[in-house]
């Protein structure tokens, strides 16, 4: 962070005035300028790495189908799971009534 600082704070200052700042802070133009780079390396993303509206509603699109398909699923499930209680109930209530 005080790398960034140090960027933006000399951002606006000609060659001397880099230069009289860095021997103050302790630093060398040469670092300083390297941070500078950084900076705008990670500030500047690549457009391919940005969503497009289009792909932003697509991907939307699909995440809502897909938690759709989540629920349905997820009722098929807990009923199956009711039937499957509810077939081991009548098996044993008509399982002790065959043994009397």
């Amino acid at each position: 962070m005080a790398r960034l600082e140090a960027v933006i704070a000399t951002a606006a200052m000609d060659e001397a005035g880099k230069s009289a700042w860095c021997r103050e802070k302790g630093l060398y133009p040469a670092e300083l300028e390297k941070w500078r780079e950084s900076a705008m390396a990670a500030l500047a993303a690549p457009e391919e790495t940005r969503a497009s509206p289009q792909q932003t509603r697509k991907a939307q699109k699909r995440i809502k189908e897909l938690e759709r398909e989540v629920n349905r699923k997820d009722k098929a499930l807990a009923e199956t799971a009711a039937l499957l209680v509810l077939s081991k109930k009548l098996s044993a209530v008509f399982g002790e009534g065959a043994d009397e």
